[in-house]
């Protein structure tokens, strides 16, 4: 009998849990058909999800058929509970997408594709909700086709002629057996699915039990089992605890079998369970291609491969939102802090953690409605009524250049010396560590002390103490005292060598960015354009009303109501991690962080040395000069002698004799005469005047002081813009024009000259951008013009219009330097 493991995902409210309750019900897992507004379904059975009417947490149960056992794992739909998800992906076989008919694709439906895809998991994708009025087959299938891939296929139609083409393409193995036998086999519609070259929709409605059996006779026959070693091993994708505290370890095994009382990692299994939503049944055995519940492993954790299994992905999500938690009145950080690393236990991305220096606890979430949960599950395992406070962004840290850190580490009868280099990595690198130290002169045995003891902490950067990544730490030097030293010696110094590395370091901060797809009515373009363009992003349009691009996580907070505001609803924003870059407001954000890296003693960048019997604290920028090891990095290496040739006296007849030699005869340039010029009769043509025309907004966010008040003021930012040029454009007697965005100018005042400046507020469906490529088209034959802006676009366009283009530093350099020749004229009349 084929034995799967099936995953069920959809955006929040596509009707997802409905259609796991529909298919437990007509494979006769369950007797009553429950419903999520009722509020009785069999796997929505936590009293949170129950009240709120989504699901929370992954639930397992198990189906039944003539040719099939099928474990169904139910995951969370809403995008802040995206990280449990994503974990369950890990031990899927195949998975089921589902969609809501009359919505269609929605924003987490993209961010759950490419998680399937990153994961490698064969897709199904099901079109619930079919039954209600607002819903459209074609439809559905061209938003599946144009969003996700051109390789869904309907399966719900006949097997026609213009079907089988459609599934032939999708392969040319299968294409070339269409084209021999004028069909396609079943076996190579399996292959397809399972190499996801074919994506199935079918169509139905789960609440009607319409399409559901379809459903299941399609998964029993275009599905195949994954073939399974005799060697144990095992996938851990989620840590739970029963009514009674138990801690279990949920996974799937991929070889072999398990047996109670067999032990792992040295700690003895004392239960197997297989669940079926609340209820379970206790097993003594289970063999390869089961999801169990493991009960007896401690320190086991989501991701872990046990037995032939590696370590699981680096996860795609990762809560970029910090949390601060308030404590009730008379409850102790020192007692809370066990119980809520619980919870962490559990969800490993909370990262729940103390700051010592701030006096609060912190947690990392996805957004609002996890903080709510997280309360209210706080108040249900621990009775604690607690309080959440947005905290900010998690910040990283990394070095902009290779630097050395030392660390010293003895105080009386101890001695640890360690000497690394810190080195910056691409982009989502993380922390590597390694070594390059001779064992000569550290053994084995103390180096591999170094290196686990770097790796299991978590090291904080010197601007905000953040954690630092992208880093590499390579161990170049170190010394051990055969008497004195002790394990924990070198854990002390190797900390202290990094710390005192980032101190000497120029750092860098980053800040979580999202890849962007931003889809707009063509009428808006501009608006979109110029709220990226105001947030730091970076982007490139595709047609007329869809913008792909980057943008800091910490100004895309809140932009989705607000683009829903101004679309009228007609806008779509799709976000996905786009991992760590430098913070485009590095000082703004320092400002607000009141971190000393020195004041922080759990992280210290000094050192220790021994001097008269007792140990004797040493500054970080005078630690270099009491090193025992000299490693000489960082200093310039003599430049190694070089060999020179004898030099041979050639006269200029010789040099020329070989030179023919080799390279046949010389040919000598001639000259014409010069050309004398009538300068009495010369016609010169008269100097063309300047013009100049300026995108306003562009200019304005790129000055900082103008872009840091327009946050506050942005009608008073353009004033002082327009007053410095009017001050540019009385010294350098030049004709300018000023565009602005009309749509951010509250009534439009359309056009206006004031002191020489022509000032242009765009009409209503007009961009800053087309009025310029315009203006600079008509003029650029009559008028020596510059344009003044950033946007790569308009640039292209003045090339083409043969004028000449300035960025607007190079011109905030000129427009600060008239201001010092205007304020050095001055000074002088007075």
């Amino acid at each position: 009998m084929k034995r799967l493991v099936l995953g069920i995902l959809a955006h929040v409210d596509a009707g997802k849990t409905t259609l796991s309750e529909a298919m437990l019900y007509t494979c006769g897992s369950i007797r009553n058909l429950g419903r999520v507004d009722h509020k009785n379904t069999s796997l929505d059975n936590h009293e949170l999800e129950r009240a709120r009417g989504i699901t929370i947490f992954s639930k397992q149960a198990q189906l039944r058929t003539d040719k099939m056992e099928l474990c169904l794992l139910d995951t969370p739909g809403h995008v802040d509970f995206s990280a449990e998800t994503e974990r369950t992906l890990q031990v899927l076989d195949y998975a089921v997408l589902v969609i809501s008919g009359t919505d269609g694709v929605q924003a987490h439906t993209e961010t759950l594709w490419r998680l399937l895809k990153k994961h490698g998991v064969p897709t199904i994708i099901f079109a619930t909700k079919m039954d209600l009025t607002a819903a459209d087959k074609q439809r559905v299938l061209c938003d599946l086709r144009g969003r996700l891939s051109e390789n869904c296929v309907d399966f719900s139609a006949e097997r026609s002629e213009q079907w089988c083409e459609t599934a032939a393409m999708c392969d040319e193995e299968t294409l070339e057996e269409y084209m021999q036998t004028g069909s396609i086999s079943d076996e190579s519609i399996t292959r397809l699915v399972a190499e996801r070259k074919l994506f199935p929709v079918l169509f139905g409605s789960g609440l009607k039990l319409e399409g559901v059996k379809e459903l299941i006779e399609f998964i029993e026959a275009y599905t195949v089992q994954p073939q399974y070693g005799d060697t144990f091993g095992a996938r851990v994708f989620k840590i739970l605890r029963d009514n009674k505290g138990n801690r279990l370890s949920c996974m799937k095994i991929t070889g072999g079998s398990l047996k109670n009382r067999d032990e792992i990692n040295g700690e003895k299994i004392t239960g197997i369970r297989i669940y079926s939503g609340a209820k379970y049944e206790s097993v003594d055995e289970v063999t390869a291609g089961s999801v169990c519940a493991v009960q007896g492993l401690s320190d086991s954790f989501p991701g872990q491969g046990l037995g032939f299994e590696g370590q699981g992905d680096e996860p795609l999500l990762e809560p970029v939102m910090v949390y601060r938690i308030n404590l009730p009145k008379g409850v102790d950080a020192r007692t809370a802090m066990p119980k809520l690393k619980q919870l962490e236990d559990e969800d490993p991305m909370l990262r729940i953690m103390w700051n010592e220096q701030l006096r609060q606890i912190r947690v990392q979430l996805m957004g609002k409605v996890q903080t709510e949960v997280l309360c209210a599950l706080i108040k249900e395992r621990f009775d604690m009524d607690v309080t959440m406070e947005l905290g900010g962004i998690m910040y990283r840290e990394t070095v902009k250049a290779p630097v050395l850190g030392v660390g010293h580490f003895e105080p009386l009868r101890h001695y640890a010396e360690v000497h690394l280099v810190l080195e910056p990595m691409p982009q989502g690198s993380g922390v590597s560590i390694c070594s390059d130290c001779p064992e000569d002169m550290l053994s084995r045995e103390w180096q591999q002390s170094i290196l686990g003891s770097l790796a299991s902490k978590e090291h904080k950067g010197v601007l905000t103490g953040s954690p630092i990544t992208d880093i590499r730490i390579r161990l170049i030097a170190g010394r051990a005292h055969v008497k004195h030293t002790e394990g924990g010696d070198f854990r002390e110094a190797a900390c202290r060598a990094v710390r005192q590395g980032l101190m000497k370091a120029e750092n860098v901060l980053l800040e979580p960015w999202y890849e962007i797809k931003l889809e707009v009515p063509p009428e808006q373009i501009g608006r979109a354009i110029s709220d990226i363009r105001a947030m730091s992003g970076e982007f490139e349009t595709e047609g007329s009303g869809v913008i792909h691009g980057l943008a800091p996580v910490s100004e895309l907070n809140g932009y989705a109501a607000e683009l829903a505001s101004y679309t009228s609803g007609k806008g779509r924003l799709v976000t996905s991690p786009a991992g760590y870059r430098p913070c485009h407001n590095t000082q703004t954000v320092l400002e607000g962080f009141d971190y000393d890296p020195e004041a922080d003693l759990d992280n210290t960048p000094d050192s220790v040395f021994c001097s008269h019997g007792a140990g004797m604290t040493v500054k970080w920028s005078e630690v270099n000069e009491h090193m025992h090891i000299d490693t000489g990095y960082g200093r310039e290496k003599a430049p190694e002698p070089v060999d020179r040739p004898r030099n041979f006296s050639l006269d200029d007849k010789e040099l020329e004799a070989i030179m023919e030699r080799e390279f046949g005869p010389i040919r000598r340039r001639e000259y014409a005469k010069p050309v004398r010029i009538d300068a009495q009769n010369a016609v010169v043509e008269p100097t063309k005047r300047e013009y100049l025309i300026v995108d306003g907004y562009n200019l304005l966010f790129a000055f900082d002081e103008l872009n840091a008040l327009a946050k506050d003021d942005l009608a008073l930012a353009r004033e002082r813009l327009i007053d410095m040029l009017k001050s540019y454009r009385g010294f350098k007697d030049c004709e300018l024009v000023l565009v602005f965005d009309g749509y951010k100018v509250e009534g439009n005042p359309g056009e206006r000259e004031t002191e020489g400046i022509h000032i242009v507020y765009t009409k209503e469906n007009e961009t800053a951008d087309m009025y310029i490529e315009k203006l600079a088209n008509d003029i650029g034959k009559n008028y020596a013009v510059r344009v003044i802006t950033n946007d790569s676009l308009i640039r292209l366009s003045a090339l083409r219009s043969g004028v000449l283009r300035m960025s607007s530093g190079e011109f905030i350099n000129e427009l600060k330097f008239v201001r010092e020749q205007i304020s050095g004229y001055l000074d002088g009349k007075r």
